[in-house]
């Protein structure tokens, strides 16, 4: 047998393997929301931290 035709038989193995493979993703879902939620709040704060420190910054700044 040829490095070719061992190569595409393990190949065919794996994709078939994968193909007929049940996954079990109960506790994916509750992971991705939890840190889509933390990713959430941190924008928020940093967004507040910014808005802040411009506000703060252009109050500062005289118009006249």
């Amino acid at each position: 047998m040829s490095e070719i035709q061992v190569l595409t038989a393990w190949l065919s193995a794996c994709v078939h393997e994968t193909r007929n493979r049940e996954r079990d993703e109960r506790g994916e879902i509750a992971q991705t929301v939890i840190l889509i939620a933390i990713f959430a709040a941190a924008a928020i704060a940093i967004a507040t931290i910014i808005v802040t420190k411009f506000t703060g910054k252009a109050n500062t700044i005289p118009t006249e």
